[in-house]
């Protein structure tokens, strides 16, 4: 029987403990999701226009995705390291910006709040590498779901967020800004010393599965209460009471996924079965060459197989790729083949990022998760223009909706995309194929215009979006290893600002300020065109506005066009890859 002291020990070593810690720690990566309610009061206080808040949006962009160095200083420090560096960014550069929007300091030049307000929202880089690295690495047989769950975390991270500055209900708005800055360093700090590997590999229990369904059901009870409450402060002008019970039991609920490494540490005497589910550290030096004439044969394998065997059943082709590796072994042994020996190591194994960028299915990643994340990005930065532009007042709806729905398709997109690799040892990347052919179609449905398209499409943009930031850094450590997971995620995350850079600062906007144009030139035919011959006489606006679903039209098409391309990449990588995942998890399956 194990004594208290020992409990503990093992209580602070559950893996379980580390996931949910990253779970709280990514509920607060969603810095960036709050910049339009941090925008405003910038731009009040500091007198600035909308160009100049666009640059900040841009900053903001940048520093949420370039995670280079977050990347690089995970090779020399610990994660309780990275956490702090991060948590430190966060706090001086928001933390500046509320010293000078509160004008307790000499307000700065434009570039100097771009360079904050970058500084302070690349933390998240550190909190996303530290929280994915340790997961993926404890939990190496459930990749999609850790990595859906913790992403989806942090893209519901801006409305948890948001509710608890409602229940703070300060009378000066720049407090938004101070909570910000405060608030996730103070959670970070706190948990940091928590996020690190445990040996994870060595903690698999027959209650695993039932334990993600216990997760699984809090985020999906998590993402209907915070759409609950945020239609009933919308709708029903509540008191800070009432609001204020409504943050405490939404603390509750993040709180509960605790009771599982709790319950397993403290309720069982049944010790964790070790099974090694990571690849054993090879010897050096003693069957050296042995080692090599398998990676060698192996890699033969791939270019001897006939096509026709990925078709036979799975006993079936078990049986000829072991009859073809023996053979192969016979040959090469008795000099009759001449095996190509290839430099680097392959897929499934262990790359650095330079590996990585010579590798076909790295930019096949790469371009696939560009289209698909970037014009769904640039769904979410034009949905207030997008809703109005088709009449609707209330525009805020859709963006907490959006917000619900990436959060929901990130946790579904694991829960999913596992089921395909798990199940039948299928290419991961056929679920982003799914994912964004449904985002296909929501781009088309936007195009369109017809009554209900702004929920359709939403919802469907919403969860393909979503989906990608589950399926994406999953797949990355099947094919490239989770040695360099680091460097590979944060190089993948480019492609979303590069996506959004290209399809929505240039094909949306230009397209939008065109027809806004047209519609300006035109006489006045109702009268929104009339106010608005007013407005800009009188000097009250001096931005166009577009109406009609002329507006996004074009753009909507060419999204749909490119979601449909990605399609097409992201089935050639299913082609490419079906041995990889074959040998990965067709054997557990046997």
């Amino acid at each position: 029987m194990l004594s208290l002291g020992d409990r503990f020990r093992v209580f602070f070593n559950n893996r379980w403990l580390v996931f949910v810690a990253a779970m709280w720690i990514q509920s607060c990566a969603g810095i960036g999701y709050l910049f339009g309610s941090i925008s405003p009061v910038i731009k009040t206080s500091l007198g600035y226009n909308q160009k100049q808040l666009a640059r900040l949006g841009v900053a903001k962009d940048l520093g949420d995705s370039v995670g280079f160095l977050a990347g690089s200083l995970c090779e020399v420090l610990p994660l309780w390291g990275i956490l702090f560096i991060g948590a430190l960014q966060n706090f001086v550069g928001y933390g500046w910006v509320w010293l000078i929007v509160t004008n307790r300091v000499a307000t700065m030049p434009l570039w100097v709040i771009c360079i904050l307000i970058f500084v302070g929202t690349n933390g998240e880089t550190y909190f996303n590498t530290a929280a994915l690295l340790s997961c993926v690495q404890n939990f190496p047989k459930n990749r999609g779901p850790v990595v859906g769950i913790l992403k989806g975390f942090a893209g519901l991270g801006g409305a948890i967020l948001t509710q608890i500055y409602a229940m703070i209900s300060a009378p000066d708005k720049a407090a938004i800004i101070f909570m910000v800055a405060v608030g996730p360093t103070m959670v970070v700090i706190t948990l940091m010393l928590l996020i690190r590997p445990v040996g994870g590999h060595r903690q698999n229990r027959p209650s695993d599965g039932l334990n993600f369904t216990f997760i699984y059901s809090v985020c999906l009870l998590l993402a209907a209460y915070l759409m609950g409450i945020m239609i009933v402060e919308d709708i029903v002008d509540l008191n800070h009471i009432v609001i204020t019970l409504f943050t405490i039991l939404l603390f509750v609920l993040l709180l509960l996924p605790i009771v599982i490494p709790i319950l397993l540490s403290f309720s069982s005497e049944q010790r964790p079965a070790e099974e090694s589910l990571l690849p054993m550290p090879q010897k050096e030096e003693p069957s050296k060459s042995g080692h090599d004439v398998d990676e060698v044969i192996f890699s033969e394998l791939e270019d001897e197989k006939p096509a026709e065997v990925d078709l036979l059943p799975e006993s079936e082709r078990h049986r000829r790729i072991a009859q073809l590796q023996a053979k192969l072994c016979q040959a090469a042994a008795e000099g009759a083949v001449r095996v190509k020996r290839r430099k680097g190591p392959h897929r499934g194994e262990d790359f650095t990022l330079m590996q990585a960028l010579i590798k076909a299915d790295f930019w096949l990643i790469f371009f696939s998760l560009l289209l698909g994340s970037g014009s769904g990005l640039t769904v979410i930065d034009n949905l207030g223009q997008m809703s109005q532009s088709l009449g609707y007042d209330n525009t805020h709806v859709f963006v907490s909706m959006i917000s619900i729905w990436n959060f929901l398709g990130r946790v579904a997109g694991g829960y999913f995309s596992e089921i395909v690799v798990r199940d039948y040892a299928y290419p991961r990347p056929v679920a982003m194929a799914i994912a964004q052919g449904g985002m296909a179609v929501g781009h088309f449905f936007f195009a369109m215009g017809w009554p209900g398209a702004m929920h359709v499409g939403t919802l469907l943009i919403g969860l393909g979006y979503g989906a990608h930031w589950a399926i994406v850094p999953a797949t990355a450590s099947e094919l490239f290893g989770v040695k360099k997971f680091a460097a590979l995620y944060n190089f993948l995350t480019l492609a979303n600002p590069a996506g959004s850079l290209v399809f929505s600062g240039l094909i949306a906007s230009s397209i939008y300020d065109y027809e806004a144009e047209k519609q300006a030139q035109q006489p006045p035919q109702n009268s929104y065109s009339l106010h608005r011959m007013l407005d800009v006489a009188l000097g009250v606006e001096n931005t166009l506005k577009c109406k009609g679903t002329i507006c996004f039209f074009f753009t909507s098409l060419i999204m749909s066009g490119l979601c449909i391309i990605a399609v097409i990449l992201s089935l050639i990588l299913v082609r490419r890859t079906k041995i990889v995942y074959t040998n990965l998890y067709g054997k557990s399956r046997t």
